[in-house]
């Protein structure tokens, strides 16, 4: 008995322990891993949670890009990370269920312990604002006058853009050539200098990049109230609805308490107005998922996710 006496009293000297360092969290400068080049929407939503964060906490967020593999390189050595709470990672839907779902890219879904998912971006049709395809109807009429040869830019392999140019090649009956780039940023730069016919990017390029690009369609139940001159495809007659999630995730063997402040912070970083605002005006839409959702809300993103790729054939043999 007094053996377990004092092992209890050890468990509850550890759990007071933890629990204080858990209210001095964050003590200093917590490193931000964004999986992507910079100027994407995981740079922007990055850069405008950063002085919240800082307000909040007294604390700076440093921001660092490790692009690679569709954001692989990085979840694939996330549980390796120092799991102090210092360091933490951008995530993403769909790419964090559908790379595992095609090939062996180092880590499972499960692995990716998400914290938070913080914001939605519906998928958007872009083209060069000169393109002569004008409307939704042009570049279907385009694309199956000549099969394959319409190409179009988007961040990554297996990430929202390239589900959706999937999806919508599949209801519209033509055959356009998906072309993948290291994150936005970069999917942009090659839309702007013509590379490529169009680009399936996100209501938030199109708020980004403005009077450069000419919107064909968005992915949403109805029209973006910040881009009302841009049709959703369910105009058309196409049932295309969706986009990007991000989220922040930390090593699984962070301690718990760490992460119930850091998910905390995240909620908190999310109900503000001003924070709100921003990211609305860039086209983003927000969403709360913290831990306590999670479980559910992950459930059901694999169930959904694993239909469509069994659908458009990316699941691996």
């Amino acid at each position: 008995m007094k053996h377990r006496w004092k092992l209890g009293l050890g468990v509850v000297a550890i759990a007071s322990c933890m629990s204080a360092v858990a209210a001095d969290y964050p003590d200093r400068t917590v490193n931000y891993i964004i999986p992507f080049g910079p100027g994407g929407e995981s740079d922007i939503s990055a850069r405008l949670q950063e002085p919240v964060f800082e307000k909040l906490t007294g604390q700076r967020l440093a921001i660092q890009y490790k692009p690679g593999a569709g954001g692989a390189v990085v979840w694939s050595q996330m549980n390796r990370m120092t799991p102090d709470g210092y360091t933490i990672i951008g995530t993403n839907l769909p790419h964090i269920v559908l790379q595992p779902l095609e090939k062996d890219v180092g880590y499972k879904t499960d692995d990716v312990n998400t914290l938070y998912w913080f914001h939605v971006t519906p998928d958007a049709l872009l083209v060069p604002a000169d393109s002569p395809y004008k409307t939704l109807k042009d570049f279907i009429e385009a694309a199956k006058k000549s099969p394959g040869s319409i190409t179009v830019s988007g961040s990554g392999t297996n990430s929202a853009n390239h589900l959706a140019k999937q999806r919508f090649d599949k209801m519209a009956d033509i055959k356009t050539t998906y072309i993948p780039f290291s994150g936005t940023g970069k999917s942009n730069l090659a839309l702007l200098g013509k590379q490529v016919n169009g680009s399936w990017g996100y209501t938030s390029v199109q708020m980004q990049l403005g009077d450069q690009v000419h919107c064909l369609a968005v992915a949403m139940e109805k029209r973006h109230p910040k881009l009302p001159d841009c049709p959703t495809f369910k105009e058309s007659g196409f049932d295309l609805v969706g986009g990007a999630y991000r989220g922040v995730a930390v090593p699984k063997s962070t301690p718990a308490p760490i992460q119930a402040r850091l998910a905390q912070i995240l909620r908190d970083i999310n109900h503000d107005p001003e924070f709100i605002k921003k990211m609305e005006n860039n086209g983003f839409s927000m969403l709360d998922i913290g831990p306590k959702e999670m479980p559910d809300f992950m459930a059901e993103i694999k169930d959904r996710y694993g239909k469509l790729a069994e659908e458009m054939g990316i699941t691996k043999k």
